[in-house]
């Protein structure tokens, strides 16, 4: 089946921006050792906050503040800082590749919403693949291993904000422009975290810190522009099997800066859950063309 180049175009977005994250979550991982948690954390939205303005108001004015959902908008932003705050938690105490595929059931966590919160119908081929998902995880945070304590806890919170903050992303995006979405989460994460900002911050004792921050925010920033690109050129269900990507970025980005390598068990359970999420975004896929098939299909009367 050949792409069209604008799908092709999507997809080689999205790789570039699961390689943005992935380099967010290394460098966090470097930079946390030396920089107070939430001083990164502000660092990270307040720099994404200022260069969204910088790109976005001279080409488009004030017109990109305007949002039908205000609350919903502060709701968003709240969700993926928090989100955030524990993803830079679990990573303080988790390799990259490991807190990375245990992040990544997040598709399969909102199919388990739909089905029990959202009162949505899903085959029991989708409830094979979300099992296997979770058993990936237990794997990987398996009783008596190196991933098995109180700091499991961190990617669980990550999952279940960052399952919330996808549901209420794909209601607002029915109504509202992508971009207006980027704006208001920058600038809420760096308001709500500029609240701490006073107690935390400190004097850093070299340059490179400085320099991890910066290229924390610049990942960052990267990597939710490259993904906004690439829904402008082709659908969700098209790119979603890509964003597995990260995984492989995660675990080369955990090679080079701290030389880890997952064991054995660790690959098992990364494999499970890029298997079955890959999997589960191949059927929402073939569901979504099905269904625009039947929609062209003429009416007889």
């Amino acid at each position: 089946m050949r792409l069209a180049p604008s799908a092709a175009w999507g997809i080689a977005l999205v790789i570039a921006a699961v390689a943005c994250f992935a380099t967010l979550d290394t460098t966090t991982k470097v930079v946390s050792a030396g920089v107070p948690l939430l001083m990164a954390l502000w660092f990270r939205y307040f720099f994404q906050a200022v260069a969204t303005t910088a790109l976005v108001l001279p080409t488009r004015g004030w017109r990109s503040l305007r949002t039908a959902h205000p609350k919903f908008q502060l709701l968003r932003g709240l969700l993926l800082l928090v989100s955030s705050l524990f993803a830079f938690l679990s990573l303080k105490h988790m390799p990259v590749a490991e807190f990375t595929s245990i992040v990544a059931i997040v598709p399969l966590a909102i199919t388990l919403l739909a089905a029990t919160a959202l009162g949505e119908k899903v085959s029991r081929l989708r409830w094979s693949l979300i099992f296997g998902g979770f058993v990936g995880t237990l794997i990987i945070i398996r009783p008596g291993g190196a991933h098995f304590g109180w700091s499991i806890i961190f990617p669980l919170v990550v999952v279940c904000t960052n399952t919330w903050f996808q549901v209420l992303t794909s209601k607002l995006a029915r109504t509202e422009d992508p971009v207006t979405m980027h704006f208001y989460t920058g600038w809420v994460g760096t308001l709500i975290a500029s609240l701490a900002l006073p107690f935390v911050w400190t004097a850093l004792p070299s340059w490179w810190l400085w320099a991890g921050l910066m290229l924390m925010g610049l990942a960052a920033t990267a990597g939710h522009l490259l993904l906004i690109l690439a829904y402008t050129r082709t659908t969700a269900a098209t790119l979603t099997p890509f964003f597995y990507a990260q995984i492989g970025f995660a675990m080369l980005g955990g090679w080079l800066a701290f030389s880890h390598v997952p064991d054995g068990w660790s690959l098992v359970g990364i494999s499970m859950i890029a298997l079955c999420g890959a999997l589960g975004a191949w059927l929402t896929a073939r569901e979504s063309q099905a269904l625009q098939q039947v929609k062209l299909q003429p009416v007889e009367s």
